[in-house]
């Protein structure tokens, strides 16, 4: 007869967002540490990774957004807002979209792909069903393959 392996529960890695590391800090699982810059900081993360996720901590739709793309082959970075940071990072996520042109209205999880605002879940699940989430993944360079 064969033991059973006991089952153990393993901590999910935490990330605070008042930690005190410089902005741009990737730590464990590509987790986004931030004190809570200016807009500066915010476009030097959004410029640093190929595809960075902006969400609230512990929302589900990020954890959907994030395992989507790390069943594609990417590893997205996340930047987990807590509730009371949520409108001032709206604010500067937006300012850096119009930068760009762009005067949408923002919403959580937003996918920043290549340097530029993607969208929100809806959009990045339909690139995704119609077979074009891949070629703009490789195109930012998120993927290789």
């Amino acid at each position: 007869m064969q033991q059973a392996i006991p089952y153990k529960s393993w901590p999910l890695p935490c990330v605070n967002t008042t930690s005190h590391r410089a902005p741009s800090t990737v730590g464990r699982n590509n987790l986004v540490q931030s004190k809570g810059g200016g807009s500066k900081d915010m476009l030097n993360i959004v410029s640093e990774n190929a595809v960075i996720v902006f969400a609230r901590k512990d929302c589900c739709m990020s954890h959907v957004v994030r395992r989507l793309l790390l069943t594609l082959g990417v590893n997205p970075a996340v930047y987990e807002i807590d509730e009371e940071d949520v409108v001032g990072v709206l604010n500067q996520l937006e300012m850096i979209c119009k930068d760009d042109g762009k005067d949408k209205m923002l919403q959580l999880p937003a996918v920043f792909i290549g340097g530029r605002l993607f969208g929100g879940l809806d959009k990045v699940m339909a690139t995704h069903i119609s077979g074009d989430l891949v070629p703009v993944l490789k195109d930012a360079g998120a993927l290789w393959l």
